[in-house]
């Protein structure tokens, strides 16, 4: 490994105890929340504004030194290692929001706010920021991976929702992307070339974001069916039909079993979806009533709505802690969460056959899936240690990331590629990838921006 030990040195001096060396919070600074190693930075930089994170980065480029974006660490593909050491630099404390524009449905926030908080702070403004992906994310954080969430189906992913972006790329230049607008025409839409790079172009330290005015009324619904193909099957039919439901969440009994285990729920333990409606009260009775026929004409059974705050906050907390029911299956759980996205024509055959290939592997490998827009998370569970076992998860990854590929899907809808699903990008971009490559180095020519991943 490379020795930084003389610019890590130069950011001391400048930056004081803010640039930390300890091997805790190194480690801290590459967790990885699944089965990667754990591969830590050299040092570790809390940065306050954009001009400390530009000063970092034209040391860190001079000295040709790797640098890691780090937000709330929730990641999990591996995209926060740092397997050529370097430095990770942390942007929770570049955590304001700038300015609300309620007149424009904008706003401006760093990095480091999470959008928990963002909505705290709109709460008064009858405005919200739909992106919703589960964990308590970075809004930086959330952009760099191209985050999407359970309601992505009514208010698409990031891409949709990030207007502009001011970005410090690897040799400290800070530039700013897009406008307030809505639309724009001026040149190469620069904005989404780094929604979702990972980190690998530059660092985001300011986005301006697309806001929505809180629903008049929201509606929740469940339904049981008997198998995975039947509520596919629902769903399928539910998009095409046009109806413009705002979440529509697949549990298979596995998941739905660790969720009444976890969260102390009495959910019936069968294939099931969990929907959510918003628009006016008469709006949303019509959503619910046309979705009941649906279900009725696909096998559903034991359809429940509710309209309480409470019930559907308890809901949907049982649904958000999925992850964290799966780990407590097992005493000393080992894990895997991965997922994969295909047309929703496709849904029925790929979510089917995923099933079946975990089977035909001895794996337990509950689903829980955003499968409004063909996307459906799998958490591979085994014991600590065993090698066997990862194994077999390993072939696994590889013959459903084909399956989705074969499906016209990719292999990844929400999580991103970072070091886990490097792999398969070759088989998912071909000849673009070295596209990509070229971008890569017109950018960053040294290579320092969150080097190893993306590109196989």
């Amino acid at each position: 490994m490379p020795d930084f030990s003389l610019p890590i040195s130069i950011l001391q001096q400048r930056f004081g105890d803010r640039v930390q060396t300890g091997e805790a919070i190194r480690r801290q600074h590459a967790h990885t929340t699944t089965y990667l190693e754990n591969q830590p930075p050299d040092a570790v930089f809390f940065a306050e504004s954009t001009e400390e994170v530009a000063e970092a980065v034209r040391i860190a480029h001079e000295h040709s030194m790797p640098v890691v974006a780090f937000g709330a660490g929730s990641s999990l593909e591996g995209h926060l290692n740092a397997p050529l050491g370097g430095l990770s630099i942390d942007l929770n404390t570049m955590n304001q929001v700038l300015a609300v524009h309620a007149e424009d449905l904008t706003c401006d926030v760093q990095p480091g706010v999470k959008r928990e908080e963002l909505n705290t702070w709109l709460r008064d403004t009858g405005l919200f920021f739909p992106i919703d992906p589960g964990a308590n994310a970075t809004l930086g954080g959330m952009a760099a991976t191209r985050a999407s969430g359970t309601n992505a189906v009514r208010y698409g992913t990031m891409k949709d929702n990030v207007l502009a972006l001011e970005v410090v790329l690897a040799d400290g230049r800070v530039i700013r992307t897009g406008t307030r607008a809505r639309k724009s025409s001026a040149g190469y839409d620069l904005t989404r070339l780094f929604v979702g790079s990972e980190g690998t172009l530059g660092i985001i330290t300011r986005l301006t974001l697309r806001l929505h005015g809180i629903p008049e009324a929201i509606g929740s619904a469940r339904v049981s069916f008997a198998s995975l193909e039947d509520a596919c099957n629902a769903v399928i039919a539910t998009i095409q039909m046009g109806i413009p439901i705002a979440r529509i969440e697949l549990l298979d009994p596995d998941m739905v079993a660790a969720i009444n285990a976890y969260s102390k729920l009495s959910l019936p333990e069968a294939n099931l979806l969990l929907c959510e409606f918003h628009g006016s009260e008469a709006h949303v009775a019509e959503q619910m009533e046309r979705f009941g026929e649906i279900v009725d004409d696909t096998g559903g059974v034991g359809y429940e709505t509710a309209a309480s705050p409470e019930d559907r906050a308890r809901l949907w907390k049982a649904r958000h802690d999925a992850y964290w029911a799966t780990m407590a299956v097992k005493t000393e759980p080992e894990a895997i969460f991965t997922d994969t996205c295909v047309p929703i024509s496709q849904l029925a055959t790929c979510v089917t056959r995923a099933r079946e290939l975990a089977r035909k592997h001895d794996l337990f490998a509950p689903i829980a899936g955003h499968v409004g827009d063909g996307n459906f998370h799998m958490g591979i569970l085994m014991d600590k240690g065993d090698g066997a076992a990862l194994e077999r998860a390993k072939a696994f990854l590889g013959e459903l990331n084909a399956l989705a590929l074969s499906l016209h899907g990719t292999c990844t809808g929400e999580h991103g590629i970072g070091q886990g699903k490097r792999d398969y990008m070759t088989a998912e971009a071909g000849e673009a990838l070295e596209v990509m490559r070229l971008i890569k180095t017109a950018l960053d020519p040294r290579g320092i921006m969150n080097p190893g991943k993306i590109l196989p």
